[in-house]
């Protein structure tokens, strides 16, 4: 069974029974038979139906927001706005995909040349728990608007978040097929990456999950998209308005209990600001509220299961351990439900296991820097490479940020995903581009025309 935990209670909510074999054929036999017919239709009438899914998704907003709550714990007014989000990244596909993928003249020897991008086929969307709306949508808008069919192997752990997805497509008037949940559990994934109806693969997850995935798309010669962890760093130099960056780096840490790949995660400081920054984070965090995330004063919801939370206590006990300094919270809450209180680390330093590894859970790590050149160097001491954020005079900060080893990189502001702006990381963090107009342009044939006769 597909099982859904509330985090918040420890208790079963919600179980659905897997696709068997054959019904995972016939929605990969629809995805296919579908293609054929979608990818046929204008960009406006397939930009009517996204329309149509976030109209529905919007009025429906008290069915679907719950759901996410209660499954993963997300604090309803993040829901609220996941859902709203995942609306308009459809809405934006559908307003700028035929744009994105306009016809590029290119001069050669032709009388014209030209490179025009098509849609691939059935797209296997392969997404996590801690952010269920959001990534689907990430994943099939851009898809969705190029032509391309969607099927969704969505974690096993919010079977509720999946349904309410396919609901909304087929609620909208998308065609039979052209967007369809794969109800499967994760060790049966891999016969449908191989199956060759499907033509390539997004993935959103660990970074050891995504080398699983792949190492099978690529034996099958599949291209993939990869979304995986990352250990971000927030460097603040000691020009930095420091209220501002305290303000945005505890919202950061703590979104979906600071269990985001793109969450400010080693907080990098430079030596005359840091006590005073260290202050202010555990000011901040400390006025956080944690509870009940159907609460919409909550700030702070749980984590998302028992074995998350287990791991993310092991990380700051052992940096702990290591001689860091324990400046606010640092153990699991008493009574029912995965909580986790925000917590402080300080004077963490290169090898100790909150430095190194990702931190899935509101932990704030403070890494003393001794100036601008320490500071770059200790950002990029790490294999992840997804996104950073740069506290600084304006200018100062632009030229810093080509330095950071990582897919983006914010200026005195928060790390955050954008329809508009592509996404992704580089190392372990992933390979690909999401979103934007690079993103889209991940999942289609970019065909180059030669138009002759040869002239000159």
């Amino acid at each position: 069974m597909l099982t859904a935990i509330n985090p918040a209670t420890g208790e079963v909510v919600r179980e659905v029974a897997p696709d068997a074999d054959a019904a995972i054929e016939e929605k990969l036999a629809k995805a296919h038979k579908a293609f054929h017919a979608w990818r046929k239709l204008s960009f406006g009438q397939r930009a009517d139906i996204l329309k149509s899914v976030a109209v529905y998704m919007r009025a429906n907003m008290d069915d679907m927001a719950p759901v996410m709550t209660e499954e993963m714990g997300k604090p309803i007014k993040e829901s609220i706005g996941e859902v709203e989000k995942s609306a308009w990244c459809a809405d934006h596909y559908a307003e700028h995909g035929e744009s994105y993928l306009a016809a590029v003249s290119l001069p050669s020897d032709a009388t014209r040349s030209y490179v025009q991008h098509l849609p691939l086929g059935v797209i296997l969307g392969i997404l996590p728990w801690n952010a269920p709306f959001w990534l689907a949508f990430r994943f099939a808008a851009p898809a969705l608007i190029a032509g391309n069919t969607c099927v969704m192997k969505h974690d096993p752990h919010v079977p509720g978040c999946a349904l309410k997805i396919e609901k909304a497509f087929k609620e909208a008037g998308a065609p039979e097929g052209v967007f369809q949940a794969l109800m499967l559990e994760t060790p049966r994934v891999g016969a449908v990456i191989r199956d060759p109806r499907v033509r390539a693969v997004s993935f959103t997850g660990s970074s050891r999950g995504g080398s699983a995935v792949a190492a099978i798309a690529g034996s099958e010669i599949k291209p993939v998209v990869l979304e995986l962890g990352g250990s971000d760093p927030s460097i603040v130099l000691a020009d930095a308005d420091l209220g501002k960056a305290a303000d945005v780096l505890t919202l950061s840490r703590i979104i979906n209990a600071g269990q985001s790949c793109i969450a400010a995660k080693r907080l990098i400081v430079e030596a005359p600001v840091y006590d005073d920054m260290c202050g202010l984070m555990r000011e901040r965090l400390a006025a956080l509220k944690m509870g009940d995330p159907a609460s919409e004063t909550t700030q702070i919801g749980p984590i998302a299961r028992s074995e998350l939370r287990d791991e993310l206590h092991r990380q700051v006990t052992a940096t702990v351990d290591a001689g860091a300094k324990l400046l606010l919270g640092g153990s699991p809450a008493n009574g029912p439900g995965y909580f986790y209180p925000a917590t402080l680390l300080a004077d963490v330093k290169p090898g100790m296991c909150a430095f190194v590894e990702e931190t899935f859970g509101p932990v704030a790590t403070m890494v003393r820097a001794d100036d601008e050149a320490h500071a770059l160097s200790l950002a990029n001491d790490t294999d992840y490479g997804l996104a950073a954020s740069i506290w600084s005079e304006t200018d100062r900060g632009e030229k810093l940020a080509r330095h950071i080893v990582a897919g983006q990189v914010a200026v005195n502001g928060i790390v955050k995903t954008d329809p508009r702006l592509p996404s992704g990381g580089v190392g372990k963090s992933g390979i690909g581009r999401e979103l934007g107009p690079h993103g889209i342009r991940e999942f289609v044939n970019t065909q180059q025309v030669w138009v002759g006769p040869a002239v000159g």
